[in-house]
Order: C-alpha cells, then sequence, then structure tokens
C-alpha cells in the first residue's frame, strides 16, 4: 500500500488535570501525588524564547503513572523544594533534555537519572526525533505542535495551551518505554545509559568573553572603529533587554544594530530616518542608541577585528594552512562516518566533530593508547573510545602515508 493510503495515526488527547499550581499548598498535594506513582516520571518545561531576555521555566509539567499530570507555575511559587523531595530520586524522562535542564535546575529541579527520548532517538538511528515523530513512530499517536514557540510567559496560560503541554509529558513513558526496547534490540542499552549520564552531567559553557561578537553578521566589519561602534550597541540593547526582559532582537534586530554600527551616519536624526534601522525600541529609545554609537566612536579601546582562539581554524583553510592536518581530518571524518554507519547512528553522536577537527590538527602518536587518551581528555564516553580509537588511528597512519591531495584521500 503505498504511504499516502496508509490510515492515518489517532491524534494524542491529553488527560490532564489542567488546574495549574499557583501556591504552596496545592504543590504540596501534587508532590504527594506524584510520589505515590509508579515508574519514570516525565518531565518538561516550557520557556519565553524570542519573548523574554531569560531563558527560565514559566510552566513545569510532570506526569507519572498512577499519579496523572501536574502543571506548575515556577514564576508564582518560591520554593518547588516538595516536587524534588517526592521524585528527585527517580528517573526522570525528558525530551532533549539539554534544552530543559538548565531551567529546571535553576529552580531547584534535579533528577538522579535520566532517559532523554530525543537522544535515545539519535542513538537508535531515527531520521526524525522531534517529539511528534518519535511519538508517532514508538506511540502510534499525532502530536499537534502548535504552542511550542508561544509566549508561555503570559497571563493567564490559554486553556489550549495547557492541553499542549500536559500531552508533551502525558506520551512519554509510553515512548520511553517502547525506545527502551528498541535500543535493546540494537544492543545500545548500554550507550544510552552512558550517554544520558553524560548528558545529566554536562554543564552549560561559560559565557564568552565578548559575547556582542555573536551579532549576527558581525564578520562584515573591517573596520576597527565600526566594530567598537557595534560592540557598543549590542551592549547597549543587552542593557535595555535585560532591565525590561525582553528579548533582544525583538528591540532592534542584529540587522539594524549592524546597519547603524557600518553607516557612518553624522546624526541623531540620520540614524532615525534610515529605513533599514528597525525594531520596536529603534525610535523609542533613540537617544540610546545615539549615545552607545558616540561612545564607540570615542572609545579608545577598539577591538580586535580578529580573535585570537585556541580553537582550529575552519577546516576550508586546512589545505593550504597545515597540508597534513587538512589529510588526517578526511581519513579520519571517513573512519568515524563508517563506524557510524555500522552503528545506524549519526556520525555527530557517535563522536563531536569538533573532537574529530582536534584529533587531526594538533599532531598526536598515531597510536590506539595515544588516541583514546586525547579522546577521553576531550570527554570521549568509554563506549565512543572502544569503538572509534582504533580505527582513528589507522586512519592517521593512513594519512601519514598519503599524498596531501585532496583527490587521494577518503571525502
Amino acid at each position: 500500500m503505498a504511504e499516502r493510503d496508509a490510515p492515518a495515526l489517532p491524534e494524542a488527547v491529553a488527560q490532564g488535570p489542567f488546574e495549574v499550581v499557583t501556591d504552596p499548598d496545592a504543590l504540596q498535594a501534587a508532590a504527594d501525588r506524584l510520589a505515590a506513582g509508579t515508574g519514570p516520571v516525565a518531565v518538561d518545561a516550557e520557556r519565553a524564547n524570542g519573548f523574554r531576555y531569560t531563558a527560565k521555566a514559566y510552566l513545569v509539567q510532570l506526569h507519572r503513572r498512577g499519579s496523572g499530570t501536574v502543571l506548575v507555575d515556577p514564576t508564582a511559587i518560591d520554593d518547588l523544594s516538595p516536587l524534588q523531595e517526592a521524585i528527585g530520586g527517580e528517573e526522570w524522562i525528558i525530551h532533549a533534555a539539554s534544552q530543559d535542564l538548565p531551567c529546571l535546575r535553576e529552580v531547584g529541579l534535579a533528577p538522579a537519572t535520566l532517559f532523554d527520548t530525543e537522544l535515545g532517538a539519535r542513538l537508535a538511528g531515527f531520521e526524525r526525533v522531534g517529539l511528534a515523530a518519535v511519538t508517532e513512530r514508538l506511540v502510534g499517536l499525532t502530536l499537534r505542535k502548535e504552542h511550542g514557540a508561544s509566549d508561555w510567559s503570559a497571563r493567564p496560560i490559554p486553556r489550549a495551551w495547557l492541553e499542549y503541554a500536559a500531552l508533551d509529558v502525558e506520551v512519554l513513558p509510553d515512548a520511553r518505554d517502547a525506545l527502551a526496547e528498541e535500543l535493546a534490540r540494537q544492543g545500545k542499552q548500554d550507550i544510552a545509559e552512558q550517554e544520558f549520564a553524560y548528558a545529566l552531567e554536562r554543564r552549560p559553557k561559560p559565557p564568552a568573553a565578548e559575547p556582542w561578537r555573536r551579532l549576527s553578521g558581525i564578520q562584515a566589519i573591517r573596520d576597527r572603529r565600526q566594530l567598537a561602534v557595534a560592540r557598543e550597541l549590542w551592549l547597549a540593547r543587552d542593557a535595555l533587554a535585560r532591565e525590561t526582559d525582553t528579548a533582544p532582537g525583538r528591540l532592534v534586530p542584529d540587522r539594524s544594530l549592524l546597519a547603524a554600527a557600518m553607516a557612518d551616519v553624522d546624526a541623531k536624526g540620520r540614524l532615525a530616518a534610515r529605513k533599514d534601522f528597525t525594531g520596536r525600541a529603534s525610535r523609542s529609545e533613540l537617544d540610546r542608541w545615539w549615545a552607545a554609537i558616540e561612545a564607540g566612536r570615542a572609545s579608545t579601546e577598539q577591538p580586535s577585528l580578529r580573535v585570537r582562539s585556541d580553537e582550529p581554524p575552519p577546516p576550508r583553510f586546512w589545505r593550504s594552512r597545515k597540508p597534513e592536518a587538512d589529510v588526517r581530518l578526511r581519513h579520519a571524518r571517513a573512519a568515524v562516518q563508517a563506524v557510524a554507519d555500522e552503528l545506524s547512528m549519526p556520525a555527530e553522536n557517535l563522536l563531536s566533530p569538533d573532537t574529530v577537527r582536534r584529533l587531526a590538527w594538533d599532531p598526536i602518536e598515531v597510536t590506539e593508547d595515544a588516541v583514546a587518551e586525547a579522546l577521553r581528555e576531550r570527554d570521549a564516553r568509554p563506549w565512543q573510545v572502544a569503538a572509534t580509537a582504533q580505527r582513528i588511528a589507522a586512519a592517521f597512519v593512513e594519512a601519514g602515508q598519503a599524498d596531501p591531495d585532496p583527490s587521494d584521500a577518503p571525502s
């Protein structure tokens, strides 16, 4: 039967309840209910990305078999410790945990063990790993993903949004069980456990020393004075965004800051007249932006156009700058891809592209033990070391014997 003729899957329907917990007494009752349930606890959080400056949680959803669903407003309750005490020692099921763990920890919630259904789906070789796709494949239900990008800081939260939020956790226990069976069938149970433990232990990278360099398109600036102006405009916008708890791009988009930095306008009025300087705060905060422009132009600390880094350059430059590393990289990539194909998983989940690049850029002894030690120094898990160290070492030996010509090395 053609795929278009396959019967449509039934749509998932949220079970609830949908009352949002907003006071300590209700929170304790919800915690008691969750503690009385059985099995892992499904957890999710909704943020207001693109609307607010912070990435904090505005709704926390929890579901456990025998307990039903709990929806908590973490902005209305200062202390969520009753929840942590009730379920902190249980396995938590989270889809794409790296997105939710930081904001959950911020409100005092953290699991002892983790099962990440998104990460598990990647390890199992699923082509589509979004929650809706995983639910369709493993649970046989369709999910409507229509409110994920909503402003979850809005109050009251509409009923339709709450139903959407509840479904995000209600489908997880069944998805987790089916995915665990699939991983076991593929012989990847130990791999998954190591990856889940690493995801739980991993912490976000420290803030960049010069976060203003994340301004989109900043590479187009070739003048240090203009770069100083861009820096001051970014810092001024960031201060306003923090003060008003508004996503910076909603005040003035990156492209407008970049245009203002490169325009060399000579008067505040000329800045206001520019059609490429847009955003809800582009005119109401005109004095702020003009002050930033003047500060950048007057600054005696003009930033460097290029930033020194211990990271390897982009691989497209390797052939001219360090051809032997270019050959090593192409051989190593081919070796890693071959192993990934054998394991039926994306190469980036077998070994991060950055790790492969760093191994190829910095010459090491081309033995399995030396490669294994280098991998461990870069946080490779035991299963990754076992799967790739010997193959990468062999690839490096081959690279050393190869002519540094792209036509002679694996792609």
